[in-house]
């Protein structure tokens, strides 16, 4: 599995429409054969960063995506709501095809 964490810093004015910019980038990347997770979160510290937590099947998934005419769109559109260039973490995870559980955790029935 690749596994890539994306961090944006937006502009102030587009923080509030930050995920209605990116929506159509969005599902087009979830409709994609090789993607298994692709998930957007805001800062509770910063309204202005939003994080992406994406996941891919492959090399070759994550390829494609690339590749893909919706990325080279969502990249444009997004480069005019950033206020700086995104920190990325992005690794190759063998054996993992997707979520695991955390051991440490789980339900009570008191919870």
């Amino acid at each position: 599995m690749i596994f890539i964490t994306v961090k944006f810093t937006v502009r102030p004015e587009h923080a509030e429409g930050w995920l209605d910019l990116v929506d159509d980038f969005t599902r087009a990347t979830r409709a994609e054969p090789g993607n298994l997770f692709f998930e957007w979160s805001r800062s509770v510290d910063d309204p202005t960063v939003f994080y992406l937590v994406e996941g891919f099947r492959d090399g070759e998934a994550g390829k494609a995506h690339v590749e893909a005419d919706h990325f080279k769109a969502g990249t444009e559109t997004m480069s005019g709501a950033v206020a700086t260039r995104p920190s990325i973490v992005s690794t190759e995870i063998p054996g993992m095809d997707g979520w695991g559980e955390m051991g440490e955790v789980s339900p009570r029935e008191d919870g």
